[in-house]
């Protein structure tokens, strides 16, 4: 069992940036691939960005390339979304996710998620 908790949420003005963080319980998060996805008022969920377990290897929606990084800090439990150059359409609630081996662009995939951050961009 796998407990997700996101952090860092907030409002921000265009261009700004933005940090999530989002802290996993357990002793075997390394086991786990991590994804972000968010989800704005009326739309689907969309993948954000996803890391292996071992950080080695990384993804990201094309909305968000070049913008935004995925990180983590394995003796942390913690994985990061650093958000840059933020516009309104970022705007959106922010969830992470764990699932074991691989990351994955699909939300179904994944067996446990956080509350969720939301995030604001004014413009």
């Amino acid at each position: 069992q796998v407990q997700l908790v996101e952090s860092g949420g907030g409002l921000v003005q265009a261009g700004g940036s933005l940090r999530l963080s989002c802290a996993a319980s357990g002793r075997t998060f390394g086991n786990y691939a991590m994804g972000w996805f968010r989800q704005a008022p009326g739309k689907e969920r969309e993948f954000v960005a996803g890391i292996m377990g071992s950080g080695s290897s990384s993804a990201y929606g094309d909305p968000v390339k070049g913008r935004f990084t995925i990180s983590r800090d394995n003796a942390k439990n913690t994985v990061y979304l650093q958000m840059n150059s933020l516009k309104p359409e970022d705007t959106a609630v922010y969830y992470c996710a764990a699932r074991q081996r691989y990351y994955s662009r699909y939300s179904h995939t994944y067996d446990y998620w956080g509350q969720g951050t939301r995030v604001t961009v004014s413009s």
